[in-house]
């Protein structure tokens, strides 16, 4: 998200979270200020292997309550950014051989897990893993569910939900976009209508 018209349009449909990308290789890559959100929307930054210090400085300027990392970022890592006092979202890349003991290390360290498309890029494929692989989940920690979701995957994500896995969120991107960074606003409501 970049353009205030189109931020304001998305605060009106009232999410959970709204991201910012803040990973320079991304067509999403934000430069610019980020406006004021509604309180009940938390404003969300995107790193890829980002030092410390660098998401310290704009967790401070663009006021982030939550980071999602989608690099290769360690238990250590996620455990230091805790002094920050925000949300703590781990991505992983997921296809058919993912091995979910990985995630025990980072269970205390991350508010919530992430699980996204393996591709060449650390996230904004736009493809969608093979669901069925999440039966085998073995945590009780939420996670948002991502990676091509697009506009009619309303049956998909239900047969998620019927697992009774403690799927916590849908995060949508590029299936929802006119362009990089510009989100159908149309779409997204009924989207959203439907789920």
């Amino acid at each position: 998200m970049r353009a205030p018209d189109n931020i304001a349009a998305l605060s009106d449909l009232a999410p959970d979270y709204m991201g910012f990308i803040f990973w320079e290789n991304s067509k999403r890559f934000v430069n610019n200020p980020t406006p004021d959100l509604p309180a009940s929307i938390k404003k969300t930054g995107v790193f890829v292997d980002a030092s410390p210090a660098y998401i310290t400085d704009m967790v401070k300027h663009h006021q982030l309550q939550a980071v999602q990392l989608h690099g290769e970022e360690s238990p250590n890592f996620c455990q230091k950014l805790n002094a920050l006092g925000l949300e703590i979202i781990k991505a992983f890349a997921v296809d058919a051989s993912f091995d979910f003991s990985v995630l025990e290390a980072y269970e205390t360290v991350c508010n919530y897990f992430l699980f996204d498309t393996k591709g060449p890029l650390p996230g904004g494929n736009g493809n969608r893993f093979d669901w069925s692989v999440l039966r085998n989940y073995p945590s009780a920690k939420p996670f948002f569910l991502s990676g091509g979701i697009g506009p009619g995957d309303q049956n998909a994500i239900a047969s998620i939900i019927n697992l009774n896995l403690p799927l916590y969120a849908i995060d949508i991107n590029s299936q929802f976009e006119i362009e990089p960074g510009l989100k159908n606003i149309e779409i997204i409501k009924q989207f959203k209508a439907t789920l």
